[in-house]
């Protein structure tokens, strides 16, 4: 009975989380004109990918490779089929042309190298397959890199932050915003994702299967949630650019500093997993021209559902 009573809490905590954290985000955008997609890529991008950052570090810290490895794998898959297609359902999502030739790229590459690293033992003389303190520091050198990126895009981008009716609120109470709705979506993907654990683990379902689904959905939800509610709010920017930067976080600031904290085995049952991150981002470029240009209608979210729920049947049946 408790396992049920925090699971449906940290719904909650999640639901106003990501509404506080947006609020405040958006805040800070329209007090400093910093574009919207800047604010979705790190500050938002950030406080939704905790709960898969504390995921994987305790993962790493007690050993559990397959949790980590899934919990990364799947919840960039449901961020790009399942938040997006959700996403795109509650509202057309534009795209903007910056986001289209580098940032979605990005995190198509980024994904390719993450493929290449837990393939390649490129360093040491183990023949097992795993992502090495070494390749984990490749990661985190890719992410300064995109962090680098992203302040160029902060210094030289003067298009202003918000013109829709966001609260204009002073900097100390948009950070407080920004803080409680991180610490909100914090403890709800904790609490979600241990009741959801507890109660997969009466059904003896295996780690890599409940890192794949349910650990991976369950710390996807401040994505959805968020990226839900700023779409409704016409935040279209940040609804994407939460997607997005939270994909790049996941591969390469998360599993970076897994792998740093101990070294990750890598079982090559997983490349199945790499390769649907590689169709979905190379499916999110390749249905931008088509319709509305640039544009992810609703028919697209749609498809992209439909092949979320083929995924996980096909996870279902890999058992």
């Amino acid at each position: 009975m408790l396992t049920f009573l925090l699971l449906l809490l940290g719904f909650v905590l999640l639901i106003k989380g990501a509404d506080t954290l947006v609020t405040g985000a958006s805040s800070i955008a329209k007090r400093y004109e910093i574009p919207d997609m800047v604010v979705g890529l790190t500050i938002v991008s950030f406080g939704t990918s905790l709960p898969e950052l504390i995921i994987n570090i305790l993962s790493s810290l007690q050993g559990q490779s397959e949790l980590a490895i899934g919990n990364v794998f799947g919840s960039n898959v449901a961020n790009l089929l399942l938040i997006i297609g959700i996403t795109a359902i509650i509202c057309p999502l534009p795209i903007k042309r910056n986001t289209v030739i580098t940032e979605i790229p990005f995190s198509l590459i980024a994904t390719l190298l993450v493929g290449f690293l837990a393939n390649a033992v490129l360093f040491g003389d183990k023949t097992q397959l795993y992502i090495s303190r070494i390749d984990g520091g490749i990661l985190l050198f890719f992410f300064v890199l995109f962090m680098a990126y992203i302040y160029n895009v902060a210094k030289t981008n003067n298009e202003p932050g918000l013109e829709q009716a966001t609260p204009f609120m002073s900097l100390g109470k948009s950070v407080a915003y920004i803080t409680l709705g991180g610490a909100g979506l914090f403890l709800g993907g904790k609490w979600v994702v241990d009741s959801a654990v507890s109660i997969a683990g009466v059904f003896n379902l295996s780690e890599s299967f409940i890192g794949l689904t349910v650990v991976a959905i369950g710390t996807s939800l401040p994505e959805l949630v968020t990226s839900a509610v700023a779409a409704y709010r016409r935040n279209i920017d940040i609804a994407v650019g939460n997607v997005i930067g939270s994909n790049i976080f996941n591969l390469l600031w998360i599993l970076g500093i897994s792998a740093i904290i101990n070294p990750i085995p890598f079982n090559v049952i997983s490349n199945s997993d790499i390769i649907m991150m590689i169709f979905a981002s190379t499916l999110l470029i390749i249905v931008l021209p088509i319709g509305r240009r640039n544009t992810i209608d609703r028919w697209n979210g749609i498809l992209f559902l439909l092949i979320y729920i083929g995924y996980i049947i096909f996870l279902i049946e890999r058992g």
